[in-house]
């Protein structure tokens, strides 16, 4: 089965062919369909009625991977949705709904997806155990609900319908491959593009996606939907294998198990899904020819689930770890010269003396952006009180002050993370008030964080463009990465250092091209020298990419050689704006960095 993660190869060859990047998964799933012919046609029909097992199971876990693995929630319900795509197929079977089994075991995914959203919705304000429990209530309340209720047709003994040509378990179980095979190959593209990338990101940085301009609430949505659609197919195959589906086969304790399967395999890892789905079946079988009662199955995944939890690595992510483990070290971390590359003959790399110098012709222009007497007010502390102040655009503005002087409930506060402020911020002239961060974001205003937001599943390459939320070529991001020092794009960001992840995060924002991008200290992780390497290229950013910046650092050196202009904030006001000069110079901004000797010097 195709591997939504798979990097590209180190070499520039027939892996980075375009035409081979594209057609290779099909070529995998045309493989696979072939070995589940020659299986059909092989196996003998106990072991034919295991395989289904297997395939169907691989179907929920596949789903699993997606909702646990890569969005990182805990669902505990994946049979119950397996129950609703069954139901489904029943239903509509009793009714000899046109168009089939196949046309009715869509409609089980779809309906699937719909109750996965329904349940999903709890999860925009949950997580972790209160998430965990919710589900595995709804599990638990739908078990009983079809107990009582029974699948349409039960009662009488009224089978569901094979579709014509498949109808005997060989033939089933070779259908079952093609559907398996499909589900592999929508989850693959699903995972490489941008809803992939948005539960990979959402999972490990919540903020971090918002403020990338991806709904939050979209990507955890669009998990669950895919997840449950998932689970509603794999059930409406199951109730074609079985023909008479009894609630007994949904039950919440199995999805426990499931889960815990899906966590011990790494499911958000295709081949590990099916993986997942034979240890399903081959597990218990081995314990029933051990003499051993079947049951004593879920105590062994749930050892196995325990070893993965504690480890923090999955059986999947560990098989893949010793696989990239040579490419990883090949991948160089940054690498930042003086000079960015392709400088002028005559440039001048950035030193500690080097002092930036202000364009007057910047100022003359309208402001990108407008803060207008911001207060932020958290019970009786101002963290903010009557900030007011422009920047320029294509300018770059230096935002200072000592510990605990507001400039990260500053930066919080106009990309929308502290929604409730007083006074008002203009991005080119048009008031924000009551927008997302997300909205903010998708309006050109970007920003970057002290912490790492910069998810570790995706590649460089899948992470810049989820970032940029526009078209790129290869070229463009070849281009950005060189020009700040980044690994190449087929370089996972899981083997790079948190400074060269910083580095790869101002990028991606870069390549977004936002009117005002805010960059919070992107220089922590980086020594000394390659700070000042990054200055030489911060400063060329509004001239090179139109943007604006507002950069927050400590580093004294970089601010003096970036910034032309600064503002001053100290407990939560403004103490001085503008020119740079003038305000290093102000007795004010010098008496509250008393001590601070670097920046007097």
């Amino acid at each position: 089965m195709p591997h939504a993660d798979r990097p590209l190869a180190p070499s520039r060859g027939l892996a980075e062919n375009p035409l081979f990047r594209s057609a290779w998964p099909f070529a995998v799933g045309i493989a696979a369909v072939l070995v589940g012919l020659v299986l059909s046609n092989t196996l003998s029909g106990y072991f034919v009625f295991l395989a289904i097992s297997a395939v169907t199971a691989a179907i929920s876990i596949l789903g699993l991977g997606i909702v646990t693995g890569s969005a990182g929630m805990i669902a505990l319900c994946q049979l119950t949705f397996a129950a609703v795509g069954a139901w489904i197929v029943a239903l509509l079977n009793l009714w000899h709904a046109p168009g089939g089994f196949l046309v009715w075991l869509l409609a089980g995914g779809i309906a699937a997806g719909l109750v996965g959203v329904l349940v999903g919705l709890p999860a925009l304000r949950l997580r972790g155990v209160n998430l965990a429990v919710v589900t595995l209530g709804f599990a638990a309340a739908a078990d009983v609900t079809l107990v009582q209720i029974q699948f349409p047709g039960s009662a009488n003994s009224i089978p569901v319908d094979r579709p014509a040509g498949f109808t005997s378990d060989k033939q089933f179980f070779f259908l079952s491959v093609i559907v398996l095979v499909v589900c592999c190959l929508v989850v693959f593209f699903l995972q490489r593009g941008r809803w992939g990338a948005s539960w990979k990101a959402v999972a490990f940085s919540e903020r971090g996606t918002a403020a990338a301009g991806q709904s939050v609430e979209i990507a955890k949505l669009t998990a669950f939907a895919v997840s449950a659609a998932l689970g509603g197919i794999s059930g409406g195959l199951l109730a074609g294998q079985v023909q008479l589906p009894f609630a007994s086969s949904f039950s919440p304790l199995q999805s426990l198990a499931l889960y815990v399967l899906a966590i011990m395999s790494g499911a958000h890892l295709i081949d590990m899904a099916v993986l997942g789905g034979i240890l399903w079946v081959l597990v218990p079988e081995l314990l029933k020819r051990w003499g051993v009662p079947q049951d004593w199955a879920f105590v062994v995944f749930g050892v196995l689930g325990v070893q993965a939890l504690t480890s923090g690595t999955s059986l999947g992510q560990g098989v893949r770890n010793l696989i990239w483990k040579r490419q990883d070290r090949r991948t160089a971390n940054a690498h930042l010269t003086a000079l960015p590359p392709g400088a002028s003959e005559d440039a001048e790399e950035v030193r500690t003396t080097t002092t930036a110098t202000l364009d007057e012709a910047a100022l003359s222009g309208e402001p990108v952006l407008t803060v207008e007497h911001l207060t932020v007010q958290f019970g009786a502390l101002k963290a903010l009180d009557d900030v007011s102040f422009q920047v320029p655009a294509a300018s770059i503005m230096g935002l200072i002050g000592p510990n605990g002087a507001g400039k990260s409930t500053f930066v919080d506060a106009i990309s929308g993370f502290l929604p409730k402020h007083g006074g008002r911020v203009l991005l080119g002239g048009r008031d924000l008030a009551g927008l997302s961060p997300t909205r903010r974001a998708r309006r050109g205003l970007r920003r970057t964080f002290q912490q790492d937001r910069v998810p570790p599943l995706l590649t460089v390459g899948g992470y810049v463009r989820f970032v940029a939320r526009r078209r790129l070529s290869r070229a463009d991001i070849d281009e950005a990465l060189a020009f700040f020092g980044c690994p190449p794009a087929r370089a996972r960001l899981s083997s790079v250092d948190v400074g060269t992840r910083r580095l790869v995060e101002v990028a991606a924002n870069v390549l977004a091209q936002p009117r005002l991008l805010i960059l919070d200290e992107p220089a922590a992780g980086l020594s000394h020298e390659e700070h000042l390497a990054l200055a030489a290229r911060l400063r060329e950013l509004p001239a090179r990419y139109g943007v604006a910046l507002v950069i927050i650092e400590h580093d004294l050196d970089l601010v003096r050689s970036v910034c032309p202009m600064l503002t001053v904030l100290n407990f939560g006001q403004v103490l001085a704006t503008g020119p740079q000069d003038e305000v290093l110079a102000n007795p004010d901004v010098v008496r509250a960095y008393m001590g601070e000797t670097e920046l007097l010097s």
